[in-house]
C-alpha cells in the first residue's frame, strides 16, 4: 500500500485572503492565488520518501457563487504545473448539504485512499483548521496542524503542531524513524 501526505489547500498550499471585517477566505480570483513559502520544498522532500501528495479541499465558494469554476480551474492548473501534486479532491458543497465529502467528514480522504491504494494509518493530513484535523482523525490519519494567527486560540487537538510548513517534514521523518505512528493510534 502507498502512504500519502494529504494537504488542505487554502492556508497550506496557498495563502488565505483576509477580507473586510477580518473574514478569512480562499482566493476568488487567480490573481489572489499565491503559494505558501516552502510548500514546493516540502513536497519535493516527501516525494523522495515516496509519499503521494494529495490535496483535499472544501470549495463552497463555488456553491455560494463567490468563485467561478474557471478561476478555480486556473488555480488548480497552476498547482499541478508547479508543484509535485498527485491529485486534487474537492467538495463544492456547503454546510447545509451535510454531504460525506465535506470536511470534517472523511469522505474525500476515503475516496483518495481507495483510488490510490493508500494506508491511511501510515499517512498524514496537514491542515490549518479543526475541520482538517477532525477529517484526518476520522479517516485514521496522523494529523499535523499548521498554527496560524487565525487558529491559535481554537481548541484543536492534532497529533502534531508546527509553526512553519517545512517542520512537517521533520515530524514525518521523526515519526517514521521512531516507529511512533502506531503509538499515536493507541
Amino acid at each position: 500500500m502507498n502512504k500519502a501526505i494529504f494537504l488542505d489547500r487554502d492556508g497550506i498550499i496557498n495563502k488565505i485572503i483576509v477580507r473586510e471585517n477580518e473574514y478569512i477566505s480562499s482566493p476568488r480570483k487567480f490573481e489572489e492565488f499565491v503559494f505558501i513559502d516552502g510548500i514546493n520544498e516540502l513536497l519535493l522532500k516527501l516525494k523522495e520518501k515516496n509519499y503521494l501528495a494529495i490535496i483535499i479541499t472544501n470549495q463552497p465558494e463555488i456553491f455560494r457563487g463567490l468563485l467561478e469554476m474557471e478561476e478555480l480551474e486556473r488555480m488548480h492548473k497552476a498547482i499541478l504545473e508547479i508543484l509535485t501534486i498527485d491529485d486534487i479532491f474537492m467538495c463544492f458543497h456547503d454546510n447545509q448539504h451535510n454531504c460525506e465529502c465535506r470536511k470534517p467528514k472523511p469522505g474525500m480522504l476515503l475516496q483518495a485512499a481507495k483510488k490510490w491504494d493508500i494506508d491511511l494509518s501510515e499517512s498524514f493530513i496537514l491542515g490549518d483548521s479543526a475541520k482538517d484535523i477532525e477529517s484526518g482523525k476520522r479517516a485514521g490519519c496522523n494529523t499535523i496542524l499548521l498554527e496560524t494567527q487565525y487558529n491559535i486560540n481554537n481548541e484543536i487537538n492534532p497529533h502534531f503542531r508546527i509553526k512553519s510548513i517545512l517542520e512537517a517534514f521533520d515530524i514525518i521523518s521523526d515519526a517514521e524513524s521512531d516507529n511512533s505512528l502506531s503509538a499515536l493510534k493507541s
